[in-house]
């Protein structure tokens, strides 16, 4: 029974990766806080059931308001964004009007966005999979890449990519720029063979150029993402109804709305569903409450490894990024990610 409860408790919380990463509190994630504010605020820990064989392990009410006071801290220092309506204390946080760019970045990268050049054929575009009409998504199960190459997983959305703390699902890239230089090199995806030969494209173009060499000082593949990225981080979605409701406009939302927040609250989705971006701070194992992938009767393939991919290490085995809440109305990742 001990043995199915670790199981169990480890998949939904490593409290081993959250005291290593305290030696380093930039290394936490606003998940590893609200999981420990979850437990805390709740009394989870020890579970009832084992109440009786650890006496006194559950931290008193002076003990809670230390941890408590140290979570609302380090949120507060790490992770609040300049916007209004913030509070330490919540789990969920408005978007921000605007984020820091450099214009003349900006304009260079949204170019690139719309740019075949990046693929290898000149058909595929970034936003071939991330469409800024449609939720910054393609709404396709896999997504569809050069020669109608199909992918192993859906293209999660651009909007508010820039407050997730890891980029893809498996999150083998930290950063809007590493994200941007994956895809284009990628065989089933922009499908060009090697950075050089995108640069030599890139290069034979005057106009691209004469405007590129007056932002960076050579093209390099480092600096063609990094405009990319640039562009990004303003595919952000600020103001809509429930960032207003954050902000402390109560009429923002009708009564059932409201009704829905608290309900998703008491729930704790805000758990992981966390941050600004609602998302996108944490791993977590597809299939809490069933076996995801037995149900979903296909074959298992690569991408279905999610963080394993990158780490290596067999306890992220079929752990994924948690997809964003935000525009999810607009986008076919619900809560999972979808498969052929």
């Amino acid at each position: 029974m001990m043995a199915a409860d670790i199981e169990k408790g480890t998949r939904f919380f490593r409290f081993d990766r959250l005291i290593e990463r305290m030696k380093d509190p930039s290394k936490l994630s606003e998940a590893d806080l609200a999981k420990l504010e979850q437990v805390i605020r709740n009394d989870e820990m020890p579970i009832a059931k084992y109440i009786h064989v650890n006496w006194g392990a559950r931290p008193d009410e002076e003990q809670k308001k230390v941890i408590l006071d140290w979570i609302t801290a380090q949120r507060q220092a790490h992770f609040l964004p300049k916007a209004e309506g913030t509070d330490a204390t919540r789990l969920v946080q408005p978007i921000p009007d605007q984020l820091v760019t450099n214009p003349h970045k900006v304009a260079l990268g949204e170019g690139l966005y719309f740019y075949g050049r990046l693929s290898g054929d000149g058909s595929i575009q970034c936003r071939t999979c991330h469409q800024l009409t449609q939720g910054g998504v393609d709404n396709l199960p896999v997504s569809e890449g050069i020669h109608g190459l199909k992918g192993g997983i859906n293209a999660p959305t651009v909007f508010n990519a820039a407050f997730n703390k890891w980029q893809f699902w498996d999150g083998r890239a930290k950063t809007l720029a590493d994200q941007a230089g994956g895809p284009p090199t990628n065989p089933v995806e922009m499908g060009s063979k090697t950075w050089d030969e995108i640069l030599a494209r890139l290069s034979k173009d005057e106009g691209f150029m004469q405007r590129f060499l007056a932002v960076y000082p050579h093209i390099d593949q480092a600096n063609v993402t990094d405009a990319i990225g640039e562009f990004e981080k303003t595919l952000i979605t600020p103001n809509s109804a429930f960032d207003r409701f954050l902000k402390g406009e109560q009429n923002a939302l009708t009564d059932v709305q409201k009704r829905g927040y608290e309900h998703f609250k008491n729930a704790k989705c805000d758990t992981c569903h966390t941050g600004t971006a609602m998302g996108g701070q944490s791993f977590e194992y597809m299939g809490l409450y069933g076996d995801y992938f037995k149900d979903l009767g296909t074959e298992l393939t690569e991408a279905d490894h999610g963080r394993y991919a990158v780490t290596k290490n067999p306890s992220d085995m079929h752990r994924f990024k948690v997809p964003t809440l935000r525009n999810v109305a607009l986008t076919i990742c619900t809560m999972q990610v979808r498969k052929t």
